[in-house]
């Protein structure tokens, strides 16, 4: 049985500014692509500080670290998927975030009314495990107090929802909210027989 629906953030509850910067800068040089989703694993990891990940990646694009925030920066909540979640979801089962994170970044993104909505959050660099390690996904379930078989993950990333189905989660990969809505129902469908 469904008791949990469990969220990644950027890309899903808000836009992701750093999949458009990495291939707008990097996308041309596939070994400067990989040595910046290195850094970026690293910062979610809390292996270096967001502002040496930023310095680096400045420094590789040939930018300041000032101008490389401001386009980081520009994320912004899903309006009509918190929407969703609070009137459709919130009744019914448990709300969890599981996200790569290279620091809190929670309440300049998201309003105290947004971050209600979360039974549990769980982000990278405070655990050092980032998705897709199994670990971040027993990690949100436990905090949410139900087990892996009875969550739903939603990412906008394949190898995030690969990671969660590896853990025992059913997954949906994230395209619209018209598609999770009808993900959902398949998902709930299915559990009634």
């Amino acid at each position: 049985m469904i008791k949990a629906i469990i969220f990644d953030c950027f890309g899903v509850l808000v836009t992701e500014s750093w999949l458009a910067f990495k291939e707008e800068h990097f996308g041309h040089d596939k070994a400067l692509s990989q040595e910046a989703a290195d850094l970026m694993q690293q910062a979610d990891a809390g292996l270096i500080s967001h502002e040496d990940f930023v310095g680096q990646v400045a420094d590789m694009a040939g930018m300041s670290s000032a101008e490389v925030n401001s386009i980081l920066d520009r994320n912004v909540p899903n309006a009509t998927l918190f929407d969703f979640i609070e009137k459709e979801l919130k009744p019914h089962y448990k709300v969890g975030m599981l996200s790569n994170a290279a620091a809190d970044w929670l309440e300049e993104l998201f309003s105290k009314q947004q971050l209600g909505l979360f039974d549990a959050i769980a982000l990278s660099y405070e655990s050092g495990i980032a998705k897709p390690d199994e670990r971040a996904y027993y990690q949100i379930a436990e905090k949410l107090g139900v087990e892996p078989e009875e969550c739903v993950f939603v990412d906008d990333q394949e190898r995030h929802c690969t990671g969660a189905q590896d853990a025992g989660m059913r997954a949906v990969l994230y395209t619209s909210v018209k598609d999770l809505k009808r993900q959902l129902q398949v998902l709930t469908q299915q559990e009634q027989g």
